[in-house]
């Protein structure tokens, strides 16, 4: 699969940072732009409003940084927005007396922008090799309870990285249920595939948070361990493990019929499934509904622990299940997330598009 998140290319990162009202994502990425490593960055900044208020106060902290604004709207609502445009117009700019081409764009994204429609907004810059990550801020005062919105839930859904803030002022000391342990533990529910940055140093979390991720992020090389809590009440986080060798086209069509049926209730999907055309298993993700086409991962070894961790909102119970071809995987109780039950036997190449 072309990792959706161009893992292993050589163009420059592209952070999409992104995070609900108020967790803190300006705040963040002012401070990282006061570091020597943030260097070489140029910052796009996407505010719903016409005052452009967060771009004025990164420009007050971080004197020759380039800054373009996006002002016209929330970006993942847009049907044709200029970020290409500005995204080409900072790549191509001159930058008389600095060490070579930038480092990262890094987007901060709107409060109420969900990831998948701004990353769709990227397919037409393929020839810069960007590598595109995405990065959520958690405010560990306000927990959980944000996810209660949509926007919310695609934003730590869609994560790379999660970044708990305000660490400052929920200690890991008891305080505020639990404190920052408790945070954690909460980013962690929400997403299991992402890194959690949870520190109570500032300058720590500041580093970490744009720091390149590792190329090993993009394998699958454990069967992860799906939190036993109930992450909230809208967002299920479900393990689909296949029932056998599949066909690449009967994948391809559960994979569109998922799509189909939960549409934007679809956060995350990302794992390994072993195909009968490949000798290797292959790779597949999605960002909500914008899937990479699988690629094949990895080596023929017999011990790869093949599964798809499949983050939804709102899903019912059955509705992984009733996914035509029915049968290709088994999934995690939504009641007890460490049991596995099975979907029913392995049809034949049935295909029902949605």
């Amino acid at each position: 699969m072309n990792d959706p998140v161009g893992l292993g290319s050589e163009g420059p990162h592209f952070v999409v940072l992104t995070g609900f009202l108020g967790s803190g994502k300006t705040t963040l990425l002012r401070d990282f732009l006061g570091l020597p490593e943030g260097a070489d960055t140029a910052v796009i900044v996407n505010e719903a409003g016409e005052i452009g208020l967060d771009g004025a106060i990164l420009r007050e902290g971080s004197a020759g940084t380039p800054i373009a604004m996006l002002s016209n709207g929330c970006i993942c609502c847009q049907a044709g927005s200029d970020l290409a445009l500005t995204i080409d117009a900072l790549l191509a700019v001159e930058r008389p007396g600095a060490q070579g081409p930038l480092r990262r764009i890094i987007l901060e994204t709107s409060g109420l922008s969900k990831p998948g429609p701004v990353l769709r907004q990227l397919a037409s810059l393929a020839g810069h090799r960007l590598r595109v990550s995405v990065v959520a801020t958690f405010d560990a005062t306000c927990g959980m309870r944000p996810a209660a919105f949509e926007e919310a839930a695609a934003q730590w859904a869609a994560a790379h990285r999660i970044v708990v803030t305000k660490t400052d002022i929920v200690a890991d000391d008891g305080v505020r249920d639990g404190g920052l342990a408790r945070a954690r533990g909460e980013a962690r529910a929400l997403n299991p595939l992402a890194e959690i940055v949870a520190t109570p140093s500032r300058d720590e979390a500041v580093a970490a948070a744009f720091a390149p991720l590792a190329r090993a992020a993009a394998a699958m090389p454990a069967l992860p361990g799906i939190p036993t809590m109930t992450p909230h009440p809208r967002i299920a986080v479900r393990l689909a493990q296949p029932a056998g060798v599949v066909g690449y086209d009967d994948l391809a069509a559960w994979l569109d019929n998922l799509a189909g049926t939960l549409g934007d209730r679809l956060l995350r999907l990302k794992g390994l499934v072993r195909v009968a055309e490949s000798p290797r298993p292959v790779l597949v993700q999605s960002v909500g509904t914008l899937f990479s086409p699988p690629r094949p991962f990895g080596t023929p070894e017999p011990g790869l622990p093949l599964f798809l961790v499949i983050i939804a909102r709102d899903l019912e119970d059955g509705e992984l299940e009733a996914v035509r071809p029915a049968g290709l995987f088994a999934f995690s109780s939504p009641t007890q997330p460490g049991t596995v039950v099975r979907a029913g036997s392995l049809r034949s190449a049935v295909v029902e598009w949605m």
